[in-house]
């Protein structure tokens, strides 16, 4: 497991050739014509050489590779801020945190930590000086990132452009760290990947990744009252809590990612890998919070580790949704609704169309437990990421200032009872909530 140059598979040689553009610095030599005063006209001068290639160092350009599959930036990196200088606010049951500046500033920032200081915060979630982190970074996950890979990133965050940047106090609940002592204790448990010899190299590098850097489970697992990841219940959906704009928090729902009825079942691997990679697949299109998972991350790496990544998903022990499935009452209810305003694109099958929409029927996000998402999109209609084309899909319009409360319960319901689709009911409660 882990060999292959510029995968996560581990390198003992060069970087992958689409990541050393980034770390090429112009220079070289132009030439000049002979011209004495005595000689005939001379010729066109021959072309300027080639820029000299600088140096690449191996371990930075990896660590460049590796910080983009983590997603390192979209949570260090406020709205209008410097990249990785920290300040995104992270909305919580308990108050909001604030990530903090990992470039190498020496008073705000990374500067003055050594690789063992950053090795000790993605493995143990402890910061210089014995400081507790909060799980909102996730050493939970990291802490399976191997030495040299954190190694690695250290050596790419050092490269950084020095930003001088404190980001807000976070608040007065996260004042006291020593309680994460207590966290760690009862829901952490640190350690490296370990591969499984009895599984295929690729599956290991997906583990590898979806486990560790990529962290999915941080949004795609249910927690308990104490913010920790449900164990039992892994991949089988989250909440999300999304900064919007004007101050508002807008709340979402993150998908099964097990191949569940509810969940990824309709998907294959190609499916998946397509939607890790550019965004859309034959069965759905990003939007919402994974737009910057995939602009800033999975698009970033090789074909073959987002293969890899996808054929570990599919082996995921299944986890069927829970909850109640809406009443057959409650899905003739929005029937009218949805011929109207949605049978157009999406079909009375439920099987949208390549040129028209993508399907419902069994859909992942139709069919989650929490309805957030998808009321979202029916509410403010999915906002595509700045460079992904969801192809020759149809835009779909917001209907906030269209249908009321009730109105869009009731398609919600149609939608997520019909065509075999299996959800809980949705209440107009439910959608004010996501206004």
């Amino acid at each position: 497991m882990l060999s292959g140059p510029g995968s996560l598979r581990r390198a003992h040689f060069g970087p992958l050739s689409a990541f050393l553009a980034l770390w090429l610095l112009s220079g070289g030599v132009s030439y000049a014509a002979d011209s004495t005063p005595e000689a005939a006209p001379a010729a066109a001068a021959p072309a300027a050489a080639p820029p000299a290639e600088a140096p690449i160092d191996p371990q930075v350009a990896r660590g460049k590779y590796l910080t983009d599959a983590g997603d390192c930036v979209s949570c260090h990196t406020r709205k209008g801020g410097a990249a990785f200088a920290g300040g995104l606010g992270f909305p919580t049951p308990f108050g909001t945190l604030y990530s903090s500046n990992i470039t190498p500033d020496n008073e705000t920032g990374i500067g003055k930590w050594t690789a063992a200081d950053l090795r000790k915060a993605m493995h143990e979630g402890i910061a210089p000086g014995g400081k507790h982190l909060f799980p909102a970074f996730p050493y939970t996950a990291f802490t399976k990132v191997t030495d040299q890979d954190v190694e690695a990133i250290f050596a790419y965050l050092k490269t950084l452009k020095a930003e001088t940047y404190r980001p807000p106090a976070n608040s007065p609940a996260f004042a006291m760290r020593w309680p994460m002592a207590i966290w760690n204790a009862l829901f952490f448990k640190p350690g490296r990947y370990v591969p499984d010899a009895s599984k295929p190299a690729e599956w290991n590098t997906g583990a590898y990744l979806v486990e560790g850097l990529g962290h999915c489970s941080a949004c795609h697992s249910p927690r308990n009252m104490f913010m920790a990841e449900v164990q039992e219940r892994a991949y089988a959906g989250g909440a999300i809590m999304d900064e919007v704009a004007e101050g508002k928090v807008r709340r979402w729902s993150a998908v099964n990612l097990t191949s569940a009825k509810g969940g990824l079942a309709a998907w294959t691997v190609e499916h998946l890998a397509s939607y890790l990679k550019t965004g859309v697949s034959d069965v759905a299109g990003t939007f919402g919070p994974m737009n910057d998972v995939i602009v800033n991350s999975t698009s970033k790496l090789t074909d073959d580790d987002v293969k890899a990544m996808a054929v570990y998903l599919k082996g995921l022990p299944v986890q069927e949704n829970q909850g109640q499935p809406v009443s057959g009452a409650d899905v003739q209810a929005g029937a009218e609704i949805y011929k109207k305003r949605c049978d157009e694109c999406h079909g009375s099958s439920g099987s949208g169309g390549m040129f028209t929409a993508p399907p419902l029927a069994g859909s992942a996000i139709v069919q989650a437990t929490d309805p957030a998402s998808l009321l979202n999109v029916i509410l403010y209609a999915p906002k595509r990421a700045e460079g992904i084309s969801y192809g020759e899909w149809e835009t779909m319009k917001p209907y906030a200032d269209v249908l009321s409360d009730a109105e869009i319960a009731s398609v919600a319901n149609y939608i997520r009872g019909s065509w075999d689709n299996k959800a809980p009911a949705v209440k107009p409660a439910d959608v004010a909530a996501q206004r």
